[in-house]
């Protein structure tokens, strides 16, 4: 069913609302889990170009990457990270191709369709530019 599942997280307490429920389809599909954090800020942008060390920004992105790859490695799932810098919708959709990704999970904030055009949507530009199924589980507010 879903081989390989592209699982984007901002590094907030919204990636809690589709950790926990895609445990579930995971272990049930028998699914390989592939974790991406894309650093947008203005360093990440432009690391390359302005040969620039990995930030404080980058550093906590990946230390946190890896704290629930081993989670949920310690649970059983094969997981993987990818830690991309740039565009969120423009990388999540490259790692769903290069991962061959059946399906990508994402939570949404849930802002609504006035703020989402003022303030834009990962989710949103995810689901309109890909072929991949996309489940989308919006977080509590709080």
């Amino acid at each position: 069913m879903y081989r390989t599942i592209l699982v984007p997280l901002e590094n907030s307490a919204t990636d809690l609302a589709i950790l926990s429920h895609i445990r579930g389809l995971a272990r049930l599909a028998g699914s390989r889990l592939v974790l991406i954090h894309v650093a947008d800020g203005h360093v990440a942008r432009n690391q390359t170009v302005l040969n620039l060390e990995d930030s404080e920004e980058i550093r906590v992105d990946r230390e946190y990457l890896e704290k629930v790859r081993q989670e949920l490695a310690g649970e059983g799932f094969e997981a993987s990270a990818i830690l991309a810098k740039g565009d969120p919708a423009r990388e999540i959709l490259a790692a769903a191709e290069s991962e061959k990704a059946d399906l990508i999970a994402m939570a949404t904030h849930g802002h609504g369709p006035i703020p989402d055009i003022i303030l834009g949507s990962v989710a949103s530009a995810v689901r309109h530019k890909t072929n991949v199924p996309v489940l989308m589980v919006r977080a509590k507010a709080g």
